[in-house]
């Protein structure tokens, strides 16, 4: 065994255990098991195991955050073996054991399967996201076309329906697929109720009190309260509650960035620390901004106080250098109230003693709707430290008038939701298809998790979107005569954005565009304003540009909408056009977040996705003079801030 790769004997848990038997037997598993049950130990086996045989294995992660924190988890457990791809970070790539996002890996898979030749091993980390309406198709791509030599480790959270996935695999790939189960957690839940600024542990309590003289709302809608003397659930109460219990560190879950700071600001006279934490805390966060290059943020600064008083606030909105601070303050246990969005339970391996829900519904495409059962526990699992607690406590701030009795009681009682088929290929994924398979192409359909689910007229309504889809690549001169064109072959490798760039580059725009029009077009191209953004006024150069890409969009959706496609493809969003003009002429982050009302983590997380696209724009049969121009630019806007590989390898 190679030095720093011995663990030492370790006991396992009764389902790690047989996982781990059926994976030293050389066979694919599927394990369900609950948030915080240790499904990471059984992926650490894995990569164990294959680094001791020489072989190779691929981890991949639903989200970037998460792929980051396991790259720096396994490069300290297994030094120099350890490599991450996520699209804009590119450390040691040719590592034995490396890491990257699904999408990465299904791209890898559907252009080049000889790249993956040495890899044994692929590893899903919660696999149930093949449920996500977004994305989940990704996941479903991966596993139907992945290479039959590699076996698969899937580790997901509770899914009644994980053995008809597991069948499912085996059929498409003709090998045996073992499931492994377990329901029992590790450290038991305590729930408990706030209703009407009373704190309960009895459910039936908790109804008969909290609901009385309460007409019961329906799923997804409010009543008006204002004719009924109804106590408003008062934050400092409860949180005097689980300070005196000992209820703390507690994770704090809220379904709005906004909604973090504020709530952090409404406890800003409590202080949780003695004397020599409140030491310890300032000491700890003076050395992390020093060394993440934030000591002259004005958004650390604002954090300090919050911190120094034992808390914290953690959103999408924040640089990630600032949020990685905050999970190393949390893990230090410096921290003990932490309001954070949803995304802090995700494989992100931050437990506390206690789980609170500001509130019980969340926004669900449409509409707000009581959290799914899966949602709920993927949350409340992070309740209770393993070796450490001896239950886990989980509160629900309960507004009588937004959520029925029963729902809460199907939420937290009923078995999770089934695992169901997303599938719905993306044009580029059809193209790199089309370029090995031709027509038979649309053989790939039958292989699918949907086709395995459905009945016979999804099925068939799922083949024809497959086919309109195809008629588009036709249509626009994408295939022809049997073949990709040059405009096919650029497509192919620009995902998510490939109608739009490729429009651009058969007009020749990108042989024309200057180092600031290609930033500019390409922020544009990426970025998604949130609702209510106000659109920004254009002028000279940007204009122009925003002339152009609107031409070429309105004939897009002229053919997507003949073909009966939906959703369209996504229009150019030009609100940050300025903000990227600064960074090219080489400005201050702090300065260019003048030009927008984007957050500044916002800024950033778009700002990395410009630097996907120019790297998948270097694939393309792009000049050599463009290609140039491409990477000048990337160099030029992964400074500071914006480099994420900076910020892992400090």
């Amino acid at each position: 065994m190679a030095d720093g790769w011995n663990r030492g004997t370790m006991i396992y848990d009764a389902f790690q255990q047989k996982a781990i038997d059926i994976i030293n037997s050389g066979q694919s598993v599927l394990v369900s098991a609950p948030t915080g049950a240790g499904k990471t130990v059984i992926a650490e086996h894995v990569i164990l195991t294959s680094l001791q045989q020489k072989s190779k294995v691929v981890y991949t992660a639903p989200i970037k955050a998460l792929s980051n924190q396991k790259y720096r988890d396994f490069q300290t457990q297994f030094p120099d073996s350890v490599g991450i791809l996520t699209g804009d970070v590119s450390i040691n790539p040719n590592a034995p054991a490396l890491i990257m996002t699904t999408e990465i890996f299904r791209n890898k898979i559907v252009e080049n399967k000889e790249t993956l030749r040495d890899y044994s091993w692929v590893i899903f980390d919660e696999i149930h996201y093949l449920d996500d309406y977004e994305r989940g198709t990704v996941w479903e791509e991966a596993l139907i076309l992945m290479p039959d030599h590699m076996n698969i480790l899937g580790l997901s959270a509770t899914v009644p329906n994980i053995e008809q996935l597991g069948r499912w695999i085996e059929k498409v790939h003709g090998r045996p697929v073992k499931i492994v189960k377990e329901h029992r957690r590790p450290v038991p839940l305590h729930f408990f109720y706030q209703c009407q600024n009373e704190i309960y542990d009895d459910f039936q309590k908790f109804i008969k009190n909290g609901y009385r003289g309460v007409i019961p709302a329906r799923s997804g809608q409010e009543r008006s309260s204002h004719s009924l003397d109804v106590k408003p659930n008062r934050l400092s109460t409860l949180v005097k509650h689980l300070k005196e219990k000992g209820m703390l560190p507690c994770i704090y879950f809220v379904f709005s960035r906004k909604r973090t700071e504020y709530l952090a600001q409404e406890l800003q006279h409590f202080n949780f620390l003695d004397n020599r934490e409140e030491q310890d805390v300032r000491a700890m966060y003076d050395e992390l901004c020093e060394r993440f290059d934030l000591t002259a943020e004005a958004s650390a600064a604002k954090l300090r106080p919050f911190v120094e008083r034992g808390m914290a606030y953690h959103h999408a909105g924040m640089l990630p250098t600032l949020k990685e601070v905050v999970e190393r303050l949390f893990t230090s246990r410096l921290i003990k109230v932490i309001f954070t969005t949803e995304t802090f339970a995700l494989g992100i391996n931050m437990p506390a003693r206690t789980v609170v829900f500001d509130e019980m519904r969340k926004f669900y495409g449409r509409s707000f709707s009581v959290m799914k059962t899966r949602d709920f526990y993927q949350m409340a699992g992070r309740a209770g430290r393993r070796s450490i607690d001896q239950e886990g406590f989980v509160f629900c701030r309960v507004n009588p008038f937004q959520v029925s009795a029963r729902n809460l009681h199907d939420m937290i009682h009923n078995m999770p939701e089934q695992v169901s088929s997303r599938f719905n290929l993306s044009y580029a994924t059809i193209l790199n298809l089309f370029h090995q398979y031709q027509d038979h192409m649309v053989d790939i359909y039958p292989r699918s998790l949907h086709f395995y689910q459905e009945k016979k007229i999804s099925r068939s309504k799922a083949v024809r979107l497959l086919q309109r889809k195809m008629k588009v690549l036709k249509d626009m001169k994408y295939i022809q005569d049997g073949e990709l064109t040059e405009k096919g072959l650029f497509a192919s490798r620009v995902y998510g954005y490939e109608l739009i760039l490729s429009e651009l580059f058969s007009w020749g725009i990108f042989d024309k565009l200057s180092l600031m029009e290609l930033g500019v077009l390409c922020i544009a191209v990426v970025y998604e304003p949130r609702k209510g953004a106000q659109k920004p006024k254009l002028r000279g150069q940007t204009k122009v540009l925003e002339r152009i890409t609107s031409d070429a969009i309105k004939m897009i959706h002229k053919v997507e909408k003949r073909a009966d496609i939906k959703p369209l493809s996504k229009m150019c969003c030009f609100h940050l056009a300025e903000a990227m003009e600064g960074w090219i002429k080489g400005e201050s982050f702090d300065r260019i977040l003048q030009y927008s009302d984007a957050d500044e983590g916002e800024v950033v997380r778009y700002f990395r996705m410009v630097l996907q696209v120019l790297r998948e724009l270097q694939e393309t049969p792009l000049p050599d003079q463009a290609k140039d121009q491409i990477g000048k630019l990337a160099r030029i806007i992964d400074r500071d801030v914006v480099d994420s590989e900076r910020q892992l390898r400090g």
